[in-house]
């Protein structure tokens, strides 16, 4: 081969590299979440198969009783962490807290470039928990399930988005980007089970009818 060809093939395979990174940039996310990799659908239903189904008991519940956003690691607290966590290119200042980066929403798809546009939703939300079980534990094991970094509980999302949520269970409340609402009933059956919660009849019939499609 001439070195005339092979310069232009160069050429012509370095534009093509070029057009590949574009199509990346122009059509993917500029961040993704790191959500724990949760359960298979498989194993979610076998999983929700072993929830006890009972009614829920909202009686006595307030947030106090779920120290939330512990110190997870050095400076960082809780939020911090999975906002490092959860965004691309994110600087953080001597407190931990996030000065600049990007963070993509699995919920509804939108990318944010400060943090707070973001809150950290915790997937399994505290009031439902109260409803299942928690009310139940001592503070310790609350503790433990509202800071959980280990289980796929705690993810960054659009603020406005996790508002809308609020203490929403799978029968009432599910990510409007169909996509991930697959991945979120699966770690919503993993965190229930991890915890030995239970579910409400209304809530096994969305999860089975949401896991039968993943």
């Amino acid at each position: 081969m001439s070195k005339f060809y092979a310069r232009r093939r160069l050429s012509i395979l370095a534009a093509l590299t070029g057009m590949v990174v574009s199509v990346g940039l122009f059509n993917g996310p500029t961040a993704s979440a790191a959500l724990p990799t949760p359960v298979s659908a498989a194993t979610a239903r076998t999983y929700l198969a072993s929830l006890t189904v009972a009614a829920e008991n909202r009686t006595g519940y307030s947030r106090d009783l779920f120290p939330t956003w512990d110190t997870i690691s050095g400076t960082c607290n809780t939020r911090e962490w999975i906002l490092k966590r959860d965004g691309t290119n994110v600087v953080t200042n001597s407190a931990c807290t996030a000065t600049s980066g990007s963070w993509y929403s699995p919920y509804d798809g939108a990318t944010w470039t400060a943090a707070s546009d973001v809150d950290i939703d915790h997937l399994v939300p505290l009031a439902e928990a109260w409803d299942s079980g928690a009310g139940k534990w001592t503070t310790a094991q609350r503790e433990a399930l509202a800071n959980d970094v280990t289980r796929p509980q705690l993810l960054a999302v659009t603020d406005n988005v996790n508002q809308s949520k609020g203490d929403q269970d799978p029968a009432t409340w599910v990510p409007s980007r169909s996509a991930y609402v697959c991945t979120y009933v699966r770690a919503w059956v993993q965190v229930k089970y991890y915890y030995k919660l239970s579910v409400d009849s209304a809530e096994k019939t969305a999860l089975t009818n949401y896991l039968s499609s993943c």
